[in-house]
């Protein structure tokens, strides 16, 4: 491929696009369970959906607040393997008391992973005390689920990462505006409002997975802190691929990066739905 970029430069990219193009928490939850956490999810009943956007919102507002006052004030970070460990911690007192500490335990778990995505940032040259810098940090739980549907049968479409991050731009442009101002982050305003359902619209689908992996009746208090590892995990993996493409676009310029990822994304995605072919074949 003709491009500016470097072996390695391009080397990243691949492994981005393999990480965000690929990767899904709802098939490791399920190799990690032994169970299909599909068929569980087309079983949750709607109170529990219900108890989950809930705890979704309330979840991600309080990553907002972190993100605008608390993220770029220099606070000590334990590194992703501590990170781990706390949330893991969390993860089994959920399992082991059940789906009823859903709502204090998801902002615990959810404010972990903000703060390790942020160190994530960091060590990829990122300014958090840009407001849009920050916001970034929550781009990540977007990327979480790629496909825009709810996963409760609705018609959902797949997007990749660039499209995830258009829908997302004019909203997290408006945000890092607000914020830039210091204005307080009220939940009853129309750009807050606007964020976090754009964000949760996708969280919600991968925290979903999570409830019903910890759900299984064998998975218990211990299975609970594996799903939380899992979960923690896997956004850390995206962290890493959205703020490696952030840096080569400082670098290089947004449209070469670009231009250079859709072609490896494209790659990725044959080999997948190839996969998926395979796999139904042999079934």
């Amino acid at each position: 491929m003709s491009t500016t970029l470097s072996i390695a430069d391009q080397r990243v990219l691949w492994g981005a696009a393999s990480s965000l193009e690929r990767e899904s928490l709802v098939a490791r939850l399920s190799e990690l369970t032994g169970e299909p956490v599909t068929q569980l999810l087309r079983w949750m009943p709607g109170a529990i959906s219900r108890q989950i956007h809930g705890a979704v919102q309330r979840a991600l507002f309080q990553a907002l607040k972190v993100a605008l006052y608390k993220l770029d004030s220099g606070f000590p970070e334990p590194g992703s393997l501590g990170f781990k460990v706390m949330s893991g911690i969390t993860g089994g007192v959920s399992g082991f008391f059940g789906a009823a500490t859903l709502a204090v335990e998801l902002p615990v778990t959810t404010t972990l992973m903000l703060r390790s995505i942020a160190g994530i940032a960091r060590k990829e040259g990122e300014d958090l005390s840009r407001p849009g810098a920050r916001l970034a940090c929550l781009e990540v739980f977007a990327l979480g689920q790629r496909t825009a549907g709810p996963g409760n049968g609705a018609a959902s479409v797949e997007a990749s990462y660039y499209a995830i991050r258009a829908v997302l731009s004019k909203t997290v442009s408006e945000a890092a505006q607000l914020f830039a101002e210091r204005t307080v982050a009220r939940r009853s305003s129309p750009i807050i409002v606007e964020l976090l359902t754009a964000l949760g619209s996708r969280f919600g689908v991968v925290v979903s997975e999570k409830v019903a992996a910890a759900a299984i009746p064998v998975v218990g208090a211990i299975g609970g802190a594996a799903v939380n590892l899992a979960f923690m995990e896997h956004f850390q993996k995206l962290a890493r691929a959205h703020f490696a493409i952030r840096r080569l676009e400082r670098q290089h310029g947004p449209e070469e990066v670009r231009r250079v990822y859709e072609k490896y994304a494209e790659i990725v995605r044959q080999r997948v739905a190839r996969a998926k072919v395979r796999r139904a074949n042999k079934s």
